[in-house]
């Protein structure tokens, strides 16, 4: 059986959206057990966040899911300031560099799984 390079273009560029989806996940696991103190500290006054924090002790998966939601603060801030999800000095104060990384890594993320949705939606309705 021989691939078509439609397919070999498809098979490559779904094997580095699968790699790179573990890959940020990976970088997000270490932030979350490298600079999670940090990341709380500047947030104390952030219930969105604040409410989350327990799950810090549930291993892996409960560090992504309070990455996730310190991510979601840092990228769409003006959201949770106006429903009282977040402190305005909390977010000033936050680290620049690690806000950048943070909503850089979310919007690769969603990029990543848009492509991810595409390929699987293409293959479905036989684009591909």
């Amino acid at each position: 059986m021989s691939l078509s390079t439609v397919d070999k273009i498809v098979l490559v560029v779904g094997l580095v959206d699968f790699a790179g989806l573990f890959i940020i996940i990976g970088i997000l696991l270490h932030l979350a057990y490298t600079k999670m103190d940090l990341m709380l500290d500047h947030l104390q006054n952030s219930p969105a966040v604040m409410i989350r924090a327990p799950f810090r002790n549930g291993g892996p998966w409960g560090n992504l899911f309070l990455i996730g939601a310190i991510m979601g603060v840092m990228t769409t801030p003006r959201l949770y300031l106006r429903d009282g999800g977040a402190c305005a000095e909390d977010l000033k104060h936050f680290p620049a560099d690690l806000k950048r990384k943070l909503v850089i890594l979310q919007w690769i993320g969603w990029g990543l799984l848009l492509v991810m949705f595409g390929i699987v939606a293409a293959a479905k309705f036989e684009i591909i």
